[in-house]
């Protein structure tokens, strides 16, 4: 009897899928370019945008690790929901200095340590992590508005000034860590031990 293999195919980001996928102007008249659903495994080969977008699109994909080896000043938005990420690259905010809402709802983040490279984003002020395990985790929202300063608006809820206190008591150290640039093991390990998870 023939057997056959379940094969998960996967399609590399190039030039050419580029060149071939949609570009227009969003709702908000920011000019978008829609690499959704295209089965791309890596974030690579986006210097062929050139620099011409405010947003990227690269919604159900099957993306492990949020990275990206060119430079993109120009982008401000960058939406990642449903793929399979659980790592952020270090050093996020030479590929995008200028990135101000990130979306990554439905992803395999677990760890608040995880969350650490989100510090090298000074310029977020939106980030959605719904659907994400490290949700779950004691502390989360505290964790994360600590490692960002200039967040507003975290999982579609308001960042309020007693949650930003809230999160200066419980995490102060995150958050100078943050402002130096040091977000090594040593932080996800202090992070673990003061929001141990839920049971």
């Amino acid at each position: 009897l023939e057997t056959t293999a379940c094969v998960r195919l996967t399609m590399r980001l190039n030039a050419d899928l580029i060149a071939r996928s949609p570009a227009y102007l969003n709702a908000l008249k920011d000019r978008e370019l829609d690499l959704r659903g295209n089965k791309i495994s890596a974030i690579e080969n986006l210097a062929a945008c050139q620099n011409q977008f405010d947003s990227i699109d690269l919604s159900d994909n099957e993306i492990r690790k949020l990275e990206c080896m060119a430079v993109l000043p120009r982008l401000k938005m960058l939406l990642l929901a449903h793929n399979r990420i659980s790592r952020l690259a270090e050093r996020l905010s030479e590929a995008f200095p200028g990135l101000e809402t990130l979306v990554l709802t439905d992803n395999s983040f677990a760890q608040l340590s995880e969350l650490s490279p989100l510090a090298g984003l000074p310029s977020l002020t939106s980030l959605s992590l719904v659907d994400n395990p490290v949700t779950k985790q004691q502390g989360y929202r505290h964790y994360v508005i600590a490692r960002l300063p200039k967040l507003r608006v975290l999982d579609f809820k308001r960042v309020t000034t007693s949650e930003r206190a809230a999160a200066a008591a419980a995490f102060g150290h995150v958050a100078a860590e943050a402002a130096t640039g040091d977000s090594g093991d040593a932080d996800g390990a202090a992070a673990a031990a003061a929001a141990p998870p839920m049971a």
